[in-house]
């Protein structure tokens, strides 16, 4: 898929693509952003084998922003039978509310209609988060009353720094 803003991400965007996700949701540059998970989380958010095994997935679709260096990527996995999960949503801190991660989202859901005939777009958001919450709220996103634990123990997401972490599942209608 190829949009005038989006691309599809490919192996070789890789080293790329997981400095960005780390800058994003890590450590000291994450602050830089308003939605970041540095002081919920530490460690790491993904890792190359992580996003290889994505990009190779013909049921997930990373889009990225940005040709020369990604500025913004979003991760779509199928869910049989008419839904898609969004996931890994993520703008250069520095670019942070200037409308990516809208238009990233936008991209995600057309991709999700088109590629996978999804009707439903859904996603997990850390409870502890509520500005992001509200922010998907106002995107039309709305909480299904249903909580998903976190996988506390793989480090592979992430190191808690609070033992409650847990997810609320959020959806919209793509129709």
């Amino acid at each position: 898929m190829r949009t005038d803003r989006f691309r599809t991400a490919v192996a070789a965007d890789i080293p790329a693509l997981h400095a960005l996700i780390e800058s994003a949701y890590r450590g000291d540059s994450a602050r830089g952003g308003w939605t970041h998970e540095a002081d919920l989380l530490g460690g790491q958010r993904t890792d190359a084998a992580a996003l290889a095994e994505m990009i190779a997935d013909p049921a997930q679709r990373v889009l990225i922003a940005g040709d020369d260096a990604p500025t913004g990527c979003v991760a779509i996995t199928a869910k049989p039978p008419a839904t898609a999960y969004l996931g890994m949503l993520t703008v250069r801190p520095d670019l942070q509310g200037g409308g990516l991660g809208r238009a990233l989202i936008a991209a995600a859901e057309d991709a999700a209609r088109a590629i996978f005939a999804a009707e439903v777009m859904e996603m997990t958001v850390i409870r502890q988060r509520p500005e992001l919450i509200a922010w998907y709220e106002r995107r039309g996103y709305g909480q299904t009353g249903e909580r998903r634990p976190f996988p506390h123990g793989d480090e592979r997401f992430g190191v808690p720094v609070d033992p409650d972490l847990e997810f609320v599942v959020l959806e919209k209608p793509l129709r």
